[in-house]
């Protein structure tokens, strides 16, 4: 078949061509100002923050995050407690959640018939449905006297491990472990669903492979699926780390708001989001609401560094196996 025997397609006439008219110009001009102004809100967001922060940061230099003196009255402040408190009780968290969440993405991709995959993967992910002040209300009634009253004797008196600096104190109940609890309860659906989806994006010609070769099932979800999701599943567990940094109002509730550093994790602690909270309505000197903002400057840009990384993990994820 030649060139000059193909069909010719014309365009009636009247008819525009497609992007020129009026109306796409419009749609496209708009939903372009609609994405520009997501990041063009979050500069705005961090150059007011850091503003706002600068005045302290100033002041104190990067002392203010290595210093643990919080006096409002004589004018001098360090968040060391505070950052500790941040960095300890998420870590907490993610001991405590990884395991469970990866867990219960791996029954629901593997081994959980049909029927029962659907509302056992919507109850997990209701989790992440219910209200900061929810868990801490639960967290205040019911496992801080848990804690106290069986957790906290278990472990000092039955294993006998209260001579560790790490579970040293006095059995107080609001602590550092009960604020890791409540953000492993509320870090798990996050964990789990990024973790799923990962393990379904897995091809079937990687389980089939190692299947042929021998495996057992379990050799197979251990020695070809999960070194293959490896990647997405270590950006859904980072991710998760960014929303505990961040968490406020149930860890305000439950980590006993107490401005020194320590050790043991069954001791009263503070993070930098409950130390906003807990001051940002009594600061009325300009050093301290400086130095208040100065600590959400430096939450913001730990949180936005953690999840910018677990993004960029997730989505190298993704790209590979669309490869």
């Amino acid at each position: 078949m030649t060139e000059a025997s193909l069909p010719r397609i014309t365009r009636p006439a009247g008819v525009p061509i497609e992007g020129s008219s009026a109306g796409d110009r419009a749609y496209r001009w708009t939903t372009t100002g609609f994405a520009l102004a997501i990041p063009i809100l979050l500069l705005l967001i961090a150059w007011e923050v850091f503003a706002a922060g600068w005045p302290a940061l100033k002041t104190f230099g990067f002392s203010f995050f290595t210093t643990s003196n919080w006096d409002a009255v004589n004018g001098r402040f360090g968040a060391a407690p505070a950052v500790f408190g941040t960095i300890v009780s998420s870590l907490v968290a993610l001991i405590i959640a990884t395991p469970l969440a990866v867990g219960v993405a791996i029954f629901l991709s593997e081994f959980a018939p049909r029927w029962i995959r659907q509302p056992i993967a919507f109850l997990v992910d209701l989790l992440a449905a219910i209200p900061s002040v929810v868990y801490g209300l639960w967290g205040i009634l019911v496992l801080v006297p848990f804690i106290r009253a069986h957790v906290m004797p278990f472990v000092k008196e039955t294993l006998h491990l209260g001579s560790f600096p790490l579970f040293s104190g006095p059995a107080y109940g609001p602590s550092m472990f009960a604020a890791g609890c409540i953000l492993a309860i509320m870090i798990l659906p996050y964990i789990s669903a990024i973790t799923r989806e990962v393990l379904l994006a897995v091809p079937r010609s990687q389980r089939e492979a190692a299947l042929a070769l021998g495996a057992t099932r379990w050799e197979m979800i251990w020695d070809a699926v999960l070194p293959y999701a490896r990647s997405g599943i270590i950006g859904g567990v980072i991710l998760g780390l960014g929303r505990a940094l961040g968490e406020t109002m149930a860890v305000t509730m439950v980590i006993g708001n107490r401005h020194e550093l320590s050790a043991s994790l069954f001791a009263p602690g503070y993070s930098m989001a409950s130390l906003i909270a807990n001051e940002f309505s009594e600061a009325t000197g300009d050093l301290h609401v400086s130095a208040l903002m100065a600590v959400g400057a430096g939450l913001f840009v730990v949180t936005l560094i953690v999840n910018a990384f677990a993004r960029w993990l997730v989505w190298r994820t993704g790209r590979a196996q669309g490869t």
